[in-house]
C-alpha cells in the first residue's frame, strides 16, 4: 500500500510538473511591433568541409545583425558585428564574410548609400580583420588565398581618391584587389582589376586588367605554389579587354575571352582564347571563319568546360546591325525637315500577330540584348558546333560527349498571352549539331537527360516517357503502373502536371521518379519497375523525397544508400528515411513531431546539419551524423520566445459544403483558457494545413504576424482550400466557412469577433467571400481583383505578360475566355455583388503593382463608397504587389492591428477608420 501511495505521488508530481511546465510555455507578455522588428533569424548558415565549424548571420527585422561563428563539437564561438553571407576556407581556419554597413547610416542616407565592406575571421584565435568598400571576395580550393576586390575609392571634391577605378568615357575600368596569403599574413596589391579567378587546383590566380586610359589593359597569371613568384603576363593590348576568365577542373587550363573597346564603351566582336599552363602557350580556340555567317562571339558571354576538359562551349549571337544616331548635327536646324522631327517620335506599335506582346517585348528587351546561343568546342577534333539559335534558344550544356538537350518556346510564343509557357524539347547532337525533335508542347520544361546522354525523359498526358536517343524510340513508362503519376491535388484548367524526377543510376541503367508518395526506379533496358520506398507512402499518406546534399552529385551508384526526408500528410510531419537503388523499403532513422530542414553535409567528415521546428520552437541550427545520432544544438536564437505569449498550434479537421474533408490549422492564443472564447483571425491562401509545425519568424510585412497576434489575445486559423473550375470564389467560400463554425462549434472562436484576411489570391477570395456570408465581423484584402472582366484584359506590368492566361489556366481557374464564360467571370467577380456586402472592408493596394492592377481596388472602393458601405481603401504611394518600403510595411501592418483591434475586440476605432485621412498636399 505504501508503495502503492509513494507511486502515485511521483505521478502526482510528474503531471504537476508537466502541468507547470506547460502553463509557463503559455504564459507570458503580448508582442509589440518593437519586439517584432527586433527579433533575429538565421540567414545563410553554412557549414565547414571538415565539419567542425558553422558560420551564420543573426538578422532582426530592422536593425544591425551579427556573424556567428560556432564549433561544431566544442564550445568555442566568435561574433562579428553586422556580419553577413559567411565563407568558411576549405581548410576551416578562416570565416570571411560581408560587413554590413551600420543600420543607422543606411537609413541617414539619401542617394549614395554607403558599401558594404568585408570581415575575415580567424577560426584559432579569434581576432578580426576588417575591409572597407568590398564588392566579391573568394577563397582558392586549398583555402591558403583569399581574393578581395574593392569598389571604386569615394569621390572627394569631385574625384576619385588615387585614380583607381576611374572611367574615362564610358569604358570599363578596373579596381584595387588584395590576393592576401592567409599563412603568411601578406597582401599582393594588384590594381585596376576587372575580373579574376582560381583554378581548381589552386596553383594559379589569373586576373584582368583595365585601367583608366585604355593603355595597360591586359591578362595576368601568379602562380601560387612558388614563393614571391612575379605575374605572368599572357596577353595585353591597348584598349582590349579580357573577360568571362573560365578555368578547366581537370587541369590548369583557363579559358577567356578577348574583345576590343571603343571609347563609348562598346566591345567589337570577341575571340576565344585558351592557356595552358603545362606549356605556358596561349591559343585562339575558336577561328572566326568557324562560326555561322554574321554571328560572332560577344564578350559578354558565359564560358564552361565539361568535368574531364574535354569540351568548351561558350555562347555566340547574331551581329547587331548599326542603328542611326539621333545626335542633332551641327549647324541650323530645318524646322520643317519630317526625318529629323520623327527622330523624336514616342510611339509603340502593337500588332495582332506579334509573337510577344509589346509590354512582354519590353520587359525582355534589355535580357535579348546579352542573350546568347550555346555552341561547343572539341579539342579532340579540333571542332566547333553550333548548337543553339533563334530557333532553339536553350539548349542544356551537358556532360556526355554526344547528346545535349534544347527547349524552346518559339512556336507558341503568341499563345503564353492566353495558354501559358509551352515546350518543344530536341535532342541535339553534339558533333554535328543535328536535331530530333522529341516531344511537341510540353507545358513548362517536364524532362531530364540522363548524365550518359544515352536516354532521356519527359512528362506528357499524365504519365512519364522514356525516349531511347541512340534508336530514336520512345516509350510509356508508368502508364500500366496501378498508381497516377499527375498531381492528385491539381484543381487548375491545365493538365495536371507531374511530380518530377528523382535523379538517375549510373550509366544510365535506371531513372528514379517522384509519385505523389513513393519513388520509383525505372531501369531503361526495359526491365520491371521498382518502388524504392516499397509502396509505404502511398500505404501510410508519406511523401519521400530524395534529400541530395551533395550539389556535385550527378548520379546514383547501384545499391547506394539514399536519405529521404518525408512528410506525413495526416501528423503534418518530418521524418528522416534511408532506402536502398534497386531494393524496396525504407527505414526510419530520425521522428520527431517537427517540421525538418536538411541544410548540407560537410564535404569531407560525417556531419549533417539541420533545422527542427514547430510553430513555438525556433528552427535553431542543429548537427548530427547521418544516422541522425545525438544531435547537438549550434545555435541559440529560440531564447527569444522566452517571456512571450506565444500560443500553440494544433491541427482542425472538418468537411466543405459539399462533404470534402478538409483540415486547417489553429494557433492558440498566449495564455489560453479552456472554454474562453476568443477573437479570431482566419488567414488563407490555398493549403496551410502543412504549417502546423512551421514556425512563424517575427516580421513586419503585409501579412499578420502570427506570434504577435496570438499573444495578444486572438486565435489564427489557417485553413485548407479546395477549388473548383468555373467557381472559384464560391469554392473557397464553402471549403472555409464550414472550418470557422467548426471553430466556433468547438467552443475557441467568439460568433461574433472573426476576421478574414487575404492578400493577392486570397485578397480576391476575402473580396469574394464577403458577398457570400456575413460570418465576419470584418476582412482585409490586400491587393484583390475585384473585377474579373476587367482584370482578364489587362497587363501584369512586372512581367509584361497579359492577364489572360491566368484567368483562362491558371490560379484564377475559370477555365474559359470571356466571350466563351462570361457568367463564369461575372458570377465570380466581386464587384458585381457589391450590395450584398455586410462586412466592414479594408482594402490595401501598392499603385505600381505589377502583379494586380491597382485600379482592382479603386473599382470595389468605388462600388461600395456608392453603396454606402463601409470601406477604407489604403494607396501606398510607389509600392509594387507587396510593400517594399520598411515605413509603409509598419504604418500597414500597425493600421492592419487596430482594424481587428476595433472590429474584433470593440477597442475604440483610430481616426482613419472613422474620418479617414484627408490629403495633406504630399
Amino acid at each position: 500500500m505504501k508503495t502503492f501511495m509513494r507511486f502515485s505521488f511521483v505521478l502526482f508530481v510528474l503531471w504537476l510538473f508537466f502541468m507547470n511546465a506547460d502553463l509557463a510555455a503559455q504564459s507570458g507578455r503580448a508582442m509589440t511591433f518593437q519586439d517584432v522588428m527586433q527579433f533575429r533569424a538565421i540567414k545563410s548558415p553554412v557549414l565547414s568541409e571538415d565539419g567542425a565549424w558553422v558560420a551564420y548571420a543573426a538578422v532582426p527585422d530592422r536593425g544591425d545583425g551579427e556573424l556567428i561563428v560556432r564549433e561544431t563539437k566544442g564550445k568555442t564561438h566568435y561574433s562579428v558585428e553586422r556580419g553577413a553571407k559567411p565563407k568558411i576556407s576549405a581548410d576551416g581556419k578562416w570565416v570571411a564574410a560581408e560587413l554590413k554597413p551600420p543600420a543607422e547610416k543606411l537609413l541617414k542616407s539619401k542617394k549614395k548609400k554607403p558599401k558594404s565592406g568585408m570581415a575575415l575571421l580567424s577560426t584559432g584565435t579569434g581576432a578580426v580583420q576588417q575591409f572597407q568598400n568590398v564588392k566579391r571576395f573568394i577563397f582558392s580550393n586549398d583555402g591558403r588565398w583569399l581574393a578581395i576586390h574593392f569598389y571604386a575609392p569615394k569621390e572627394e571634391n569631385g574625384k576619385k581618391e588615387g585614380g583607381n577605378g576611374k572611367k574615362k568615357g564610358k569604358r570599363k575600368a578596373g579596381t584595387a584587389l588584395f590576393l592576401r596569403n592567409l599563412n603568411a599574413g601578406e597582401n599582393i596589391e594588384i590594381p585596376y582589376v576587372l575580373k579574376f579567378a582560381f583554378d581548381s587546383t589552386s596553383s594559379y590566380f589569373a586576373y584582368a586588367v583595365a585601367d583608366t586610359a585604355g593603355k595597360n589593359h591586359g591578362l595576368f597569371v601568379r602562380e601560387l605554389q612558388k614563393e614571391n613568384a612575379p605575374a605572368m603576363t599572357l596577353t595585353s593590348g591597348q584598349n582590349f579587354i579580357y573577360s568571362n576568365l573560365q578555368w578547366s577542373r581537370r587541369k590548369p587550363v583557363l579559358a577567356y575571352v578577348e574583345a576590343e573597346e571603343g571609347e563609348d564603351g562598346k566591345t567589337a566582336p570577341g575571340l576565344l582564347w585558351v592557356w595552358d599552363a603545362g606549356v605556358n602557350v596561349a591559343s585562339l580556340a575558336i577561328e572566326p571563319n568557324s562560326l555561322p555567317e554574321n554571328w560572332i562571339i560577344p564578350s559578354k558571354n558565359h564560358l564552361s568546360w565539361t568535368r574531364d576538359g574535354n569540351r568548351l562551349f561558350f555562347g555566340i549571337r547574331p551581329k547587331k546591325e548599326a542603328t542611326d544616331s539621333n545626335a542633332t548635327q551641327n549647324g541650323a536646324e530645318d524646322l520643317y525637315d519630317t526625318a529629323a522631327i520623327l527622330k523624336k517620335k514616342e510611339v509603340d506599335v502593337w500588332h495582332w500577330n506579334d509573337p510577344l506582346i509589346n509590354p512582354h517585348q519590353k520587359k525582355i528587351w534589355k535580357k535579348m540584348q546579352d542573350t546568347t546561343y550555346v555552341a561547343v568546342h572539341h579539342f579532340d577534333s579540333n571542332e566547333t558546333v553550333v548548337l543553339g539559335d533563334l530557333d532553339l534558344p536553350r539548349v542544356i550544356r551537358p556532360e556526355n560527349p554526344n547528346v545535349a538537350l534544347g527547349i524552346t518556346n518559339i512556336p507558341y510564343q503568341k499563345e503564353i498571352t492566353w495558354v501559358g509557357n509551352q515546350n518543344d524539347i530536341y535532342r541535339v547532337d553534339l558533333r554535328s549539331g543535328a536535331r530530333t525533335r522529341v516531344a511537341e508542347r510540353l507545358r513548362g520544361a517536364p524532362v531530364s537527360l540522363a548524365p550518359g546522354g544515352n536516354y532521356l525523359v519527359f512528362y506528357r498526358d499524365g504519365n512519364w516517357h522514356l525516349h531511347d536517343c541512340e534508336r530514336d524510340l520512345t516509350i510509356n513508362l508508368t502508364a500500366q503502373l496501378p498508381v497516377p503519376f499527375y498531381n492528385e491535388d491539381h484543381d487548375y484548367p491545365f493538365p495536371a502536371p507531374g511530380y518530377g524526377v528523382a535523379g538517375w543510376v549510373q550509366d544510365d541503367a535506371a531513372v528514379l521518379i517522384y509519385d505523389k508518395y513513393d519513388i520509383w526506379q525505372f531501369p531503361t533496358d526495359g526491365g520491371e519497375p521498382l518502388c524504392l520506398t516499397g509502396g509505404q507512402g502511398r500505404e501510410k499518406e508519406i511523401i519521400f523525397r530524395i534529400r541530395k546534399l551533395d550539389k556535385e552529385k550527378r548520379f546514383y551508384q547501384p545499391s547506394e544508400e539514399l536519405l529521404l526526408l518525408a512528410y506525413d500528410d495526416n501528423r503534418k510531419t518530418n521524418a528522416i528515411y534511408r532506402c536502398r537503388i534497386g531494393a524496396a523499403g525504407v527505414t526510419k532513422i530520425f521522428d520527431k513531431p517537427k517540421r525538418l530542414r536538411l541544410l548540407a553535409k560537410a564535404k569531407n567528415a560525417d556531419v549533417i546539419l539541420f533545422t527542427q521546428e514547430r510553430y513555438d520552437e525556433f528552427p535553431d541550427l542543429w548537427v548530427t551524423n547521418s544516422r541522425f545520432k545525438s544531435p547537438k544544438r549550434v545555435s541559440n536564437l529560440g531564447a527569444q520566445l522566452r517571456g512571450f505569449a506565444w500560443g500553440k498550434a494544433e491541427r482542425v479537421e472538418w468537411r466543405s459544403l459539399d462533404g470534402i474533408p478538409l483540415q486547417g490549422v489553429l494557433i492558440k492564443p498566449g495564455n489560453y483558457q479552456k472554454g474562453k472564447r476568443y477573437p479570431v483571425i482566419v488567414y488563407f491562401y490555398r493549403f496551410f494545413s502543412q504549417r502546423l509545425h512551421e514556425f512563424n519568424q517575427p516580421v513586419v510585412n503585409h501579412r499578420p504576424c502570427f506570434p504577435l497576434y496570438a499573444s495578444n489575445g486572438y486565435a489564427i486559423f489557417l485553413p485548407d482550400i479546395r477549388f473548383e473550375v468555373g467557381q472559384p470564389g464560391f469554392a473557397a467560400t464553402k471549403s472555409l466557412v464550414p472550418g470557422v463554425q467548426k471553430l466556433i462549434d468547438m467552443g475557441i472562436a467568439d460568433p461574433e469577433r472573426i476576421g478574414l484576411h487575404g492578400h493577392s489570391w486570397s485578397g480576391y477570395q476575402a473580396a469574394f467571400i464577403i458577398t457570400q456570408t456575413d460570418i465576419f465581423a470584418c476582412a482585409v484584402a490586400g491587393a484583390p481583383v475585384s473585377n474579373m472582366t476587367s482584370a482578364y484584359s489587362g497587363i501584369r506590368w512586372g512581367s509584361g505578360l497579359a492577364r489572360q492566361f491566368q484567368y483562362e489556366q491558371s490560379q484564377s481557374r475559370i477555365g474559359g475566355s470571356l466571350w466563351e464564360a462570361l457568367p463564369r467571370y461575372i458570377e465570380n467577380s466581386p464587384v458585381f455583388f457589391a450590395d450584398r456586402i455586410h462586412t466592414p472592408l479594408l482594402i490595401m493596394f501598392g499603385d505600381e503593382d505589377g502583379a494586380v492592377p491597382w485600379y482592382q481596388g479603386i473599382e470595389l472602393y468605388l462600388a461600395m463608397r456608392r453603396l454606402g458601405k463601409d470601406c477604407v481603401f489604403l494607396e501606398y504611394r510607389g509600392e509594387p504587389h507587396h510593400l517594399k518600403k520598411y515605413p509603409n510595411k509598419l504604418d500597414y501592418a500597425i493600421r492592419m492591428k487596430q482594424y481587428f483591434d476595433h472590429y474584433l475586440k470593440g477597442e475604440a476605432a483610430a481616426e482613419w477608420i472613422v474620418k479617414g485621412e484627408a490629403y495633406s498636399g504630399k
